[in-house]
């Protein structure tokens, strides 16, 4: 098995003791560390992936160079992206499928603690269904066409809000139950989480249908 596979996979057991430590309402701070580190974890699979397809030369110094629109570095890592998809093609869609566990597993959860509206959940799964079945079909979502998903969808800046967001607004649901932190923070957080979870989705679309 890839070493990114084994992050990826990793990730899914840890998301349910997740969750389960926070039903039993342990400890918020350990909770939330629990939480960077899956979050951190969806980093690191993406870079074990580009290492196995560069056979070990890829530094995470670059990789992390990439991100912030170093065109070197950005030049390296997309010339391994397409290497990817020929050595494991199965890759990325096992990644979004990791990625699609762990966000449902939050969104899921709160929802059952009465913290995040019924509608706000469905929503969710029904803007992923329809975003990841039309990308699928596309074959990747790692390189928009179009002008409107490449800036919204596919930017260094917007990919690392939509991560930044996540991680704040459901470590402080964390708080909002186990610690009993002010509920309004957190409607604000999730209504701006939701807002950027459906520019995305709506990006994604854009871009199925457009190219």
């Amino acid at each position: 098995m890839r070493s990114a596979d084994a992050v990826t996979l990793l990730r899914v057991p840890l998301i349910l003791l997740l969750a389960y430590m926070v039903f039993i309402k342990f400890s918020a701070l350990i909770d939330i560390l629990l939480l960077a580190i899956i979050f951190i974890m969806d980093a690191l699979d993406g870079f074990y992936a580009l290492k196995e397809a560069s056979r070990g030369t890829l530094g995470f110094y670059t990789y992390i160079r990439s991100a912030f629109g170093n065109a070197a570095a950005k030049a390296r890592v997309a010339a391994l992206k397409k290497r990817v998809k020929g050595i494991a093609p199965y890759g990325p869609r096992l990644d979004v499928a990791g990625d699609r566990v762990i966000e449902y597993t939050l969104w899921i959860m709160f929802t059952y603690f009465h913290i995040v509206p019924l509608i706000i959940l469905l929503l969710v799964v029904v803007r992923h269904s329809f975003a990841d079945a039309l990308m699928g079909a596309k074959g990747t979502s790692s390189k928009m066409k179009t002008r409107f998903a490449a800036v919204i969808y596919s930017s260094n800046v917007w990919r690392g809000g939509i991560n930044i967001v996540k991680f704040v607004t459901f470590a402080y649901l964390v708080l909002v139950y186990v610690s009993s932190y002010p509920i309004w923070i957190g409607y604000i957080l999730i209504g701006i989480l939701f807002t950027y979870i459906m520019l995305r989705g709506a990006a994604e679309i854009y871009e199925s249908l457009k190219s």
